[in-house]
């Protein structure tokens, strides 16, 4: 997979917009490493919850062009950061100011990815909608991702796979019950430590 340009991305954006870093990219290569299974999922349309600047959805729209993508974010400037980068690397993207699919039809995307929130933080931190929104996760950095999880059931298609970034303090042990209790099967697809954080991505299908 290739990553996308950013060359349209001004410096002073990344004061108001999270900036790709060694998360995003992990969450790429772990797209990458899955790239025959996605295939085979023929994937139709695909979901970044939380996209920021939008590398992460646009790589996955340059790997599948003919997939239509969509993005979410609470934070405005990030949707418009989003809608950028696709456009940029000739992607076909919307990007929707949301909490987090909460507005979407049940049970439509085949692919669905979140890089969330995951610092632990104290509660009163979350639910921002400005750049804190990209990092603050509250108790055990998982309040954001928790809200998300109960969601997936009804926004996944059938068929659908579902890609979460995480740390070790995230506790991913709890987060695979709480999917094995919505029926879905689990993988580590990879993991990576970045300074003082071991970084992983699962995956989830049913």
């Amino acid at each position: 997979m290739e990553t996308p340009y950013q060359n349209h991305i001004d410096k002073a954006d990344f004061d108001h917009v999270y900036e790709p870093a060694e998360d995003s990219f992990l969450l790429i290569d772990a797209l990458e490493k899955d790239l025959q299974y996605l295939k085979s999922k023929n994937p139709i349309f695909c979901l970044e919850v939380g996209s920021g600047s939008g590398v992460v959805i646009t790589a996955l729209g340059m790997a599948f062009p003919h997939t239509f993508c969509l993005s979410t974010d609470v934070n405005l400037k990030a949707c418009a950061m989003t809608k950028q980068t696709a456009a940029y690397n000739k992607v076909n993207l919307d990007s929707c100011n949301m909490d987090l699919a909460s507005s979407f039809t049940d049970n439509i995307f085949d692919v669905i990815i979140f890089n969330p929130p995951y610092v632990v933080t104290d509660s009163e931190e979350c639910g921002g909608s400005d750049i804190t929104a990209s990092w603050a996760g509250g108790a055990k950095g998982r309040e954001i991702t928790d809200r998300l999880l109960n969601m997936i059931p009804k926004k996944l298609a059938n068929n659908g796979v579902f890609y979460l970034l995480l740390i070790e303090e995230n506790i991913p042990d709890e987060v695979v019950q709480i999917m094995n209790g919505f029926g879905f099967k689990s993988e580590t697809v990879i993991k990576r430590k970045v300074r003082n954080e071991q970084q992983l991505v699962l995956k989830f299908y049913k």
